[in-house]
């Protein structure tokens, strides 16, 4: 399995219509979305397709058509990321229509080479499992924490203050165990 760790775009045109492909991680999927619809104000589609691992090692995986006929984009997109093998990833397509219609097969074929566009541009690497593990660590060392996490390439998944600060992290097992050795001064693991 492949995946990626930044944002890459590119734009197909077919028949007038653009079509804006955006691959990104899917953690940055929610807010990826609500930024392009209000950068593309005009835009007559936002096709979005995902998968990735859930906690417990399956993949999950969702695609939406948003408003094109039911099958023609959503999950076109969606079986280019499963025939690239790409995991903890979201495809984001904005189409702007350019007034001639194309088609149920057009459209297929349009959001298909839209996605596989966008995934040739990309830089893939091959995926390594993450896992998760719970901390707690005083109130006066969550900056240090926070800190840490960013450097070492982790995902603060939840961070609940109670009597101490308790954090669940998720990231790839060798960069957790480093992590663990440098904060172990004020870190509890649980």
């Amino acid at each position: 399995m492949q995946t990626i760790k930044e944002h890459f775009t590119t734009t197909l045109e077919v028949k007038q219509s653009k079509f804006i492909a955006h691959l990104i991680p899917y953690n940055l999927y929610e807010s990826t979305l609500q930024q392009l619809k209000q950068e593309h104000p005009k835009a007559r589609h936002f096709v979005t397709a995902y998968r990735y691992l859930n906690e417990f090692s399956q993949i999950v995986e969702h695609s939406s058509d948003d408003g094109e006929p039911k099958g023609t984009s959503g999950k076109p997109s969606l079986m280019v990321l499963q025939g690239q093998n790409l995991i903890n990833v979201a495809v984001i397509v904005v189409r702007y229509f350019g007034g001639t219609k194309l088609g149920t097969g057009g459209l297929v074929r349009a959001y298909s080479d839209a996605v596989n566009l966008v995934v040739e541009s990309a830089e893939l690497f091959e995926y390594k499992e993450e896992e998760f593990k719970t901390i707690e660590i005083e109130y006066g060392d969550v900056r240090f924490i926070d800190y840490e996490c960013q450097a070492h390439h982790l995902e603060v998944v939840e961070k609940k203050f109670e009597s101490k600060v308790i954090y669940k992290i998720k990231g790839i097992k060798e960069e957790i165990e480093t992590f663990l050795k440098k904060v172990q001064r004020v870190v509890k693991v649980r």
